[in-house]
């Protein structure tokens, strides 16, 4: 073991990140490119771009506590995470390699239709992520003692993973997405793989050791308060959703006017199109990068995490319909998505805490697993369901009155869930050097 690791240094602390960080990092590029790459290159319709979409909460279903589950029970290459690290760096990086070469690889194996192609990339580039995330993010707690510096190795990871996804939708915004997709095959694989060489993984996993006068309390499931979580989270999901994969169409006819969003766009156009979405991505990722340890963590110590979270949501929903009423041109949409990222810097930090309130703790993987299953089941509706609605519908303002009336309901599901008396950790910032 090195010495960074023994010591737990702050040098340490940025290695472990990296690996959850690389998949983070190849998400954001789906984000900003899957959509935008399958309109102006392929151009496939609105519908069939959601369907591609759902290749990836199918993978995600399964994917993430079946990964986790085992690598909780196995040991080769050197560690019980790692193998499952490695797997899916390299699956991913092939994929990111992949998905501007979709017309290629159709040519080359003589499929005769894009679509099957890019859903069989998307699949498995997202079971990729899948493969690796929840490793990726059990690995910290493997090598980090419970407490204080277990704490810390989690914000460190959010605190590196969210300024790498910043940068992603800048250099989307400012260089280009075929650019941020060749760069994000390297980021991919080594920010992956690299680390591991100085991440030693124990054989046996720490258990917490108790006095022989400490009583050990078991927690009892709050079922209840956890399926009007699971409910409330769901709606949040499905506007989320919704506005990942069809910004494109709202954008195109709205700040562009090309009211028929079917037709073949220019490549000026095209470019343009990418630059504002990889803009309007990158403000909202900044502001829920920043505020959580900035702004929403005083905040939760006078209201709790409940009232917070469902401001915030709030505020998200008023961003959406007022994108619908005021949005003109480009400038306006990142104000709106300025303000839509308050609700995302909740979404993105507080529901887990205030789920793990409510469960067995000594299941915690079992509910992390069905925790997803509120993210996973509500973008499958957005890609499966909602893509026909919306492109039935001539105005592609109906992309943000879903979003807005999804993320109302979901606020409102929110009131009905109870602030613990006793609060879990908070959210802190990572300690200086």
């Amino acid at each position: 073991m090195l010495a960074i690791q023994k010591k737990l240094t702050n040098t340490f602390y940025s290695i472990l990140s990296l690996p959850s960080t690389a998949m983070g990092f190849a998400l954001c590029i789906q984000i900003s490119a899957l959509s935008w790459i399958l309109k102006t290159k392929y151009n496939l319709d609105i519908h069939e771009i959601g369907f591609v979409w759902a290749a990836g909460p199918l993978a995600g279903i399964l994917g993430q506590p079946i990964v986790g589950l085992i690598s909780d029970k196995v040991w080769f290459w050197g560690g019980r995470r790692r193998p499952f690290i490695i797997i899916g760096a390299t699956l991913a990086s092939l994929m990111l390699l992949a998905l501007p070469n979709i017309d290629k690889i159709n040519d080359f194996f003589g499929i005769g239709s894009l679509i099957v192609v890019a859903l069989i990339v998307a699949l498995s580039l997202d079971l990729a992520i899948n493969i690796s995330f929840n490793p990726t993010r059990s690995i910290i707690a493997d090598v980090t003692p419970d407490g204080v510096p277990r704490t810390k190795g989690y914000t460190w990871m959010q605190t590196i993973s969210g300024s790498f996804g910043v940068a992603a939708y800048f250099i989307g915004a400012v260089i280009g997405n075929y650019e941020l997709i060749y760069i994000g095959v390297f980021i991919v694989f080594f920010c992956s793989i690299i680390p591991l060489f100085f991440i030693e993984e124990p054989k046996v996993l720490q258990v917490e050791e108790k006095s022989d006068k400490e009583e050990v309390k078991k927690t009892t499931t709050q079922w209840g308060q956890l399926i009007r979580l699971y409910l409330a989270h769901g709606f949040s999901w499905i506007g989320i959703q919704t506005m990942f994969v069809y910004i494109i169409a709202y954008i195109t006819q709205k700040i562009y006017l090309v009211e028929d969003v079917r037709q073949q766009l220019t490549p000026e156009m095209s470019d343009q199109i990418g630059q504002v979405i990889s803009i309007s991505f990158l403000i909202l990722n900044a502001v829920g990068f920043i505020l959580p340890a900035l702004v929403l963590e005083p905040i939760t110590e006078k209201l709790g995490r409940v009232k917070t979270h469902l401001s915030c949501v709030a505020i998200m929903a008023l961003g959406y319909f007022g994108i619908v009423a005021f949005v003109k041109s480009a400038i306006m949409l990142y104000i709106f998505m300025a303000i839509c990222g308050i609700g995302w810097a909740a979404v993105v930090s507080l529901p887990f805490a205030i789920m793990s309130e409510k469960v067995d703790k000594s299941r915690m993987g079992f509910f992390m697993g069905i925790f997803n299953l509120s993210v996973v089941i509500p973008q499958l509706i957005a890609s499966l369901v909602l893509g026909t609605v919306i492109q039935n519908v001539a105005d592609k303002n109906i992309i943000f009155i879903i979003s807005g009336v999804t993320l109302a309901i979901s606020a409102v599901l929110w009131v009905l869930i109870k602030e613990d008396k006793k609060s879990a950790e908070k959210i802190v910032a990572p300690a200086s050097h």
